[in-house]
């Protein structure tokens, strides 16, 4: 790992980080959780909101996908996504849904407003419809194949990756 200039857990933690919280809404997978935790410490990510039924560390389900990122990305935990929603609003951040909707704009067209937030939703419901009035701008990932949604965990690395590279 040294050759690979990888940070340490205190370096990680002294970095500065990108101006972006992930919020999970009622995650069910155990292992999507932990996977959103690793790309969260891939690209530096502030935080992550756990909320609703999405599962919190520790617990050895999500480390089996996490490899120790819950040791180093911040996290939260809200019993309603609501709750997490209006604490980002009171600290002027833009939402972003990562959501398949009547007025949702391509990923490949989305420029992010920081600080920001994106919010993945439930495995079978997606993101709920309350909630996604309280978001600013609802963001899909253009897809080509016969499915119409991809899981959770790819679906949050390709939009982290984007959404960092377009500071």
């Amino acid at each position: 790992m040294d050759e690979l200039g990888r940070l340490s857990v205190e370096a990680f933690k002294q970095a500065e980080k990108k101006p972006l919280i992930v919020v999970l809404d009622n995650i069910r997978s155990f292992s999507n959780v932990g996977a959103v935790f690793r790309s969260a410490d891939a690209f530096l990510v502030e935080a992550i909101y756990l909320c609703g039924i999405t599962p919190k560390p520790p617990h050895r389900e999500i480390h089996k996908t996490a490899l120790g990122a819950t040791d180093t990305v911040a996290w939260r935990y809200f019993e309603k996504t609501s709750e997490a929603m209006l604490q980002l609003k009171k600290n002027n951040y833009h939402i972003a849904a990562i959501e398949q909707t009547n007025q949702s704009v391509s990923l490949e067209d989305f420029k992010p407003n920081f600080p920001l937030a994106l919010i993945f939703g439930n495995e079978v419901d997606g993101i709920d419809n309350e909630i996604l009035k309280m978001c600013d701008v609802a963001v899909e990932i253009p897809q080509s194949g016969t499915k119409h949604s991809l899981n959770i965990a790819v679906c949050a690395g390709i939009a982290i990756w984007h959404t960092v590279n377009q500071k």
